[in-house]
């Protein structure tokens, strides 16, 4: 049993699976304010933007895989077990109850469902409505063995066909070129398209959404730890190549948009008139059926993730009451407001992004480098600092004063600060000191 693989058709099955948990409602709206913004910038924004969106999830799930990691925290022990504790709490709480899971239901309501209230109804009519959203993804979540058929089966296929029916749309008739670009769009369209990425989180739903995998392959009879690998990495690769391809539709539809509708804030209006203006009445129909099924199967996945990790992480913690918890809590963040809830995510997310994708790199490298933890720890040191200085120059510019103004002039020095990419040049620091570390221990020879 040991030697068993995945047949064709489970590994499409648990891809599916894979595709249907990261494909929420931030892959919706952001691959189009990306292409709105972009303009004429498109390629290279849309480039930029598939690297952090597309390809750092895929070398999260590759790292996973590689590694033979159960999870996040496993991997994260690398550097030192406190800092797995400290940074798989922060992330599982940033795509879990605090943003990620919030923006799920104000994103899907706003989008899908807000067309059909009342003007002077909304609040109330969020608020219903994120009640019974948590209440049924809570439900589902009750049985994570089960989560394979909820979102692999009936879920995801679901949401592609009705995806399938507005981007043949964009292609067949779309509504313009593009127009110039706007802000650092116009000037480094590339690294700006990269940094957008972030806003997805998929690069942190790759390590969260690992040990879901990692279960779902072994549930189908595959048992040995390479064979597990290898099949985690093959499922990853299904998963980002379907969500490159319609990030890429969704990109040229917010481009095209601009030839008849004006920019907006985020995505999500921008979805909403081109569907309406394609489909007229029946384009609000479809876009909320597509934006609630997008945004459940996705909640789903993260409530389990979340049940099953801290149950791991806390011996005492019970699955029925963390997923209670998970299911709860976002009900206060959900109703702020879709704009309030992005600008306070965005700058945590500038802040333990870095550190991911650090901590991703490095175990990919394990292969290569050796698994020395001089190599982890300074990468990881080097950082933080900057990680820190990005995510306060993130930070709504009305909070730019005071010590945040000085701190902030530091940042100045680092290449590519002004973008977010301010971590870059010192965790190539970090790694080259802790290389030099661990030859003079023997470490590495």
């Amino acid at each position: 049993m040991s030697s068993q693989k995945l047949s064709l058709h489970n590994l499409i099955f648990i891809g599916m699976m894979l595709f249907g948990l990261f494909f929420g409602a931030g892959n919706l709206i952001f691959p189009v304010f990306v292409g709105q913004q972009a303009g004429t910038n498109y390629w290279p924004a849309m480039i930029g933007f598939l690297i952090s969106g597309v390809g750092l999830p895929l070398l999260g799930v590759a790292a996973i895989g590689i590694t033979k990691s159960e999870g996040v925290f496993q991997l994260a022990q690398r550097v030192s077990r406190p800092y797995a504790y400290v940074f798989t709490v922060l992330l599982y709480l940033c795509i879990g109850p605090l943003f990620a899971l919030p923006r799920l239901a104000s994103i899907s309501f706003e989008v899908g469902l807000s067309p059909f209230v009342d003007s002077h109804q909304q609040t109330f009519g969020l608020l219903v409505y994120s009640i019974l959203f948590f209440l049924l993804a809570w439900w589902f979540a009750r049985k994570p063995s089960k989560i394979m058929v909820y979102v692999g089966k009936f879920l995801t296929p679901a949401f592609l066909i009705l995806l399938a029916a507005l981007l043949l749309m964009v292609l067949i008739k779309p509504m313009g070129h593009g127009a110039s670009p706007v802000g650092e769009y116009a000037t480094v369209p590339l690294a700006t398209g990269f940094t957008a990425g972030y806003s997805t989180m998929d690069a942190l739903a790759a390590l969260a959404f690992g040990i879901i995998v990692v279960n779902a392959i072994r549930q189908l009879g595959v048992t040995s730890p390479t064979r597990i690998a290898t099949d985690t990495i093959r499922a990853g690769s299904i998963a980002v190549a379907l969500m490159a391809v319609i990030y890429g539709l969704l990109g040229l539809l917010g481009r095209n948009a601009l030839g008849r509708f004006s920019r907006a804030t985020n995505g999500g209006p921008v979805l909403a008139n081109v569907a309406h203006a394609y489909f007229g009445s029946f384009g609000n129909i479809l876009l909320a059926l597509l934006v609630i099924v997008a945004c459940l199967k996705t909640a789903i996945g993260l409530i389990t993730a979340f049940g099953d990790t801290f149950k791991e992480l806390f011996a005492r913690a019970s699955y029925p009451w963390l997923i209670i918890f998970a299911s709860a809590a976002p009900l206060l963040f959900a109703n702020i407001g879709l704009d309030r809830l992005l600008a306070f995510s965005t700058p945590l997310l500038y802040f333990i992004y870095p550190l991911a994708i650090t901590l991703i790199l490095m175990g990919l490298l394990t292969r290569f480098l050796g698994e020395s933890r001089w190599l982890f720890v300074t990468v990881t040191v080097f950082t933080v600092i900057p990680a820190v200085l990005d995510g306060l120059n993130a930070l709504p510019a009305t909070l730019h004063h005071g010590w945040i103004v000085s701190l902030l002039h530091l940042g100045q020095f680092l290449p590519g600060f002004s973008v977010g990419l301010g971590w870059t040049v010192p965790a190539l620091i970090g790694l080259l000191v802790g290389w030099i570390l661990s030859f003079s221990a023997g470490e590495i020879r």
